[in-house]
């Protein structure tokens, strides 16, 4: 059983969420996906490579007229200060 009678001490930190320049950031990345059927397009860094996906998938699936983007935006939390 844990000792609880020791006192325990929290602190707290001030973070910077921004996106992440680092070298070693993933890739930004942009996919498009069916809202029909949910399949979804090869990941590019790219968007209009993305983009040309979906007029393959409407030529498969004519009925299939509504997509949306997905974007893929690394972000670093940068601690800042001790509260």
């Amino acid at each position: 059983m844990p000792n609880t009678d020791r006192p325990r001490t929290y602190r707290l930190r001030e973070y910077t969420v921004t996106r992440d320049q680092e070298p070693d950031a993933e890739p930004h990345a942009y996919a498009m996906q069916c809202a029909v059927c949910f399949e979804t397009g090869p990941p590019d860094a790219d968007p209009d490579t993305a983009h040309g996906w979906v007029p393959a998938h409407l030529r498969a699936h004519p009925a299939h007229l509504t997509y949306r983007e997905h974007v893929t935006r690394p972000y670093r939390a940068i601690p800042g200060r001790w509260l």
